[in-house]
């Protein structure tokens, strides 16, 4: 297993079949807007019946009515504020997908804040803490609870989101880098764990300089036109949700 920086994964001749993940269930956090939100979507638009997590119901539900008018298999909706959650509450949406869908092939983790820009001296302890739960302790819980129903699959996929200030640590980036480094640790430590074990498959993705609110907020002199989109990002996402990555596990992908 490789544990240092590799770059996109993807076979220049792969290409993403229209069934590409057809009858398989995949949960996405952060599935209201930017990356999750486009990912949501692309995983439909191949065939993959979609959990939509997020905390703004508004926002999953323009979500849902896109995929639907995409005429994408129906996806679920599922409303949850990961700041305020604790385990009993993520024991409770595994319990929902078991009882309600009954099996689990894939889990995109990709809600997260920015938190507090500024010198680790300056951060607000309250600012550090609620970044800390909704980035690095949320991925946690929700890789804790559904573990045994990704076990259950035959090719379950678990799919961290990174970031380059989680790779090298970068002044002001505070709670934000400090947490996408926890997200490697966990990364890692789960690929070992499951590694020559499981059918589950654990990587991360950095996706670099993104178009996307967050970004905005991260460099708000920037032209973000300039920028890849998350559409741009796709290919590599269905990959690694697919069947086809198989070989891929335990890697830290930079986009």
């Amino acid at each position: 297993m490789t544990l240092q920086p590799t770059n996109n994964p993807v076979p220049l001749s792969w290409t993403a079949t229209p069934d590409l993940l057809k009858s398989k269930i995949i949960l996405v956090t952060g599935a209201g807007d930017g990356i999750g939100a486009t990912a949501a979507k692309t995983f439909a638009r191949h065939g993959a019946t979609v959990i939509l997590l997020g905390r703004t119901q508004e926002k999953l539900e323009h979500i849902y009515d896109e995929i639907m008018s995409d005429d994408g298999p129906e996806p679920f909706i599922y409303p949850m504020d990961l700041l305020s959650s604790d385990y009993e509450d993520y024991q409770k949406l595994a319990d929902a997908i078991e009882s309600d869908i009954g099996q689990l092939d894939g889990v995109l983790l990709n809600a997260a804040v920015l938190g507090q820009k500024t010198a680790i001296s300056n951060i607000k302890t309250q600012a550090w803490m609620d970044c800390m739960q909704i980035n690095l302790h949320s991925n946690f819980l929700t890789t804790k609870a559904l573990l045994p129903l990704l076990e259950l699959s035959n090719a379950g996929r678990l799919l961290f989101t990174s970031s380059s200030v989680g790779r090298i640590g970068k002044a002001y980036w505070g709670a934000y880098a400090v947490s996408k480094f926890g997200v490697e640790g966990l990364m890692q430590v789960l690929a070992d764990e499951t590694e020559n074990v499981s059918n589950i498959r654990v990587n991360s993705i950095n996706p670099g300089a993104t178009r996307t609110s967050m970004r905005a907020a991260a460099y708000p002199g920037e032209n973000p036109t300039k920028l890849k989109t998350p559409e741009q990002l796709m290919t590599l996402y269905l990959y690694l949700m697919s069947e086809d990555s198989q070989s891929i596990h335990g890697q830290m992908i930079d986009y």
